[in-house]
């Protein structure tokens, strides 16, 4: 099933010309008219006419976060105020926050693409999708809101919390999908128990579209097996406009759109460009942004990038479920450690339940990670030794995959914290 069958099945030959075609009027119009970009290309001494071709845009200089909150709040925007029809607002955790601007043809563009990716994935003008993300200046309810609108599917804009309620709707309503955090997912698996609904039984809900935090395989399949569902992964990010880009039906890698955006896979470390198939951290360049196009954009992802054609037909570069950032990255004895790994590792073991903490301390110089584990109800016991041995059980499996020992905490069912948003689940009091 496609959306826009010539863009999304387009010859590879011709898809590259098409890029290079757009990246070469970006660069002219940037380098002719914006006062950022042009200093930033004189600084690494390259002009338009030193692009020929699609492989010098590694001549390009890199744009990563911190030039948009030097720039904050519009320094760095390419249209003129009249024609910004809406802004959105990321976190400011690390420092100032980041603004984004659209234009109605950013809309439209951003639109297209989550049309393309729902399609992808079997969403209809017959079904019902509940949006569970939030609404507001974070970009991921309006953004599924407008596209799966746009595929002529029902949309419920539930937002985040009032979890019973949302259940409730569910039923009353027929949901067949639902886009959330993968984690609050679990969360409303773990409401509806208690409610006594059963997700497989009571609901009609088959599709679910999760992002906005970094989620692994094994939790795709606890999800699944769980709750009946078919599981998406969907990737974005505010700067490049937010969500829009899924797993088509094959789970074989998120399409993201050749026509759209150019990816690039680079070392963290040296910078440089590294093959498909290899490991690194994403830099994408999109091409049909107006109100503030970015080039080389650093997002600080680790993922990999595969340039075959999909077995859907379709023939625009996938990239791979992120398995984390370079700045979520723990550093512990000189171990480098991920949070996806952890959870991976967790999720491999039938007795733990679908949540999980992590955090980290120094004490005496020395750092420490204790991964605090919430049990299933029917593993959960007050015989002393059985829980002894569950935890001897995780610790193990976590120091094999990890190569670092952790101390392990088991929790009894629905003690850990449940998150409507995006998960907050690393605390390291190193930095605090």
């Amino acid at each position: 099933m496609y959306w826009n069958k010539s863009a999304e099945c387009m010859p590879i030959g011709k898809l590259k010309k098409l890029q290079y075609e757009k990246l070469k009027q970006l660069v002219d119009n940037l380098y002719s008219f914006n006062p950022f970009y042009r200093a930033k290309m004189k600084d690494s001494k390259v002009t338009p006419n030193d692009i020929t071709s699609l492989s010098d845009i590694s001549k390009l200089p890199f744009m990563n976060k911190s030039d948009l909150r030097d720039n904050y709040p519009t320094k760095m925007f390419t249209a003129p105020r009249k024609d910004v029809v809406r802004y959105h607002v990321s976190s400011g955790t690390t420092g100032k926050p980041t603004l984004v601007g659209y234009t109605k043809n950013d809309i439209e563009f951003w639109t297209e693409s989550l049309a393309r990716a729902l399609t992808s994935i079997g969403i209809t003008d017959d079904d019902v999708m509940q949006v569970s993300y939030g609404y507001g200046l974070f970009t991921g309810g309006l953004g599924l809101h407008y596209g799966a609108e746009r595929v002529g599917a029902t949309v419920i804009p539930s937002g985040t919390g009032g979890t019973e309620r949302q259940i409730e709707l569910m039923i009353d309503l027929d949901v067949t999908a639902i886009a959330c955090t993968p984690s609050y997912l679990v969360h409303m698996g773990d409401v509806a128990k208690k409610m006594g609904v059963n997700f497989r039984k009571d609901t009609k809900l088959r599709k679910a579209v999760l992002g906005a935090e970094p989620w692994s395989d094994s939790m795709r399949s606890h999800i699944e097996n769980e709750l009946g569902i078919e599981a998406y992964d969907i990737y974005g990010t505010s700067e490049i406009s937010g969500p829009m880009f899924t797993e088509c039906a094959e789970k074989n890698g998120l399409h993201v759109w050749g026509d759209m955006m150019i990816t690039e896979i680079i070392d963290p470390d040296t910078l440089e460009p590294i093959g498909p198939g290899e490991e690194g951290e994403l830099v994408m360049t999109v091409l049909d942004k107006q109100a503030m196009p970015m080039i080389r954009y650093r997002i600080k992802d680790l993922t990999s990038v595969n340039d075959e054609k999909c077995a859907c037909g379709r023939t625009s570069p996938r990239i791979k479920r992120i398995t984390g950032r370079t700045d979520d990255m723990l550093i512990i004895r000189g171990i480098n450690v991920f949070p996806s790994q952890v959870e991976h590792t967790l999720m491999q073991i039938p007795q733990v339940g679908g949540q999980y903490m992590i955090s980290v301390d120094r004490i005496n110089a020395l750092d420490y990670m204790t991964v605090q584990v919430e049990l299933r109800p029917e593993a959960f016991s007050d015989k002393v030794d059985d829980m002894l041995k569950l935890k001897k059980h995780i610790s193990n499996e976590l120091k094999k995959y990890l190569n670092i020992a952790v101390e392990v905490e088991l929790t009894a069912p629905g003690t850990l914290p449940r998150f409507e948003g995006k998960a907050k689940r690393v605390t390291d009091r190193r930095k605090m």
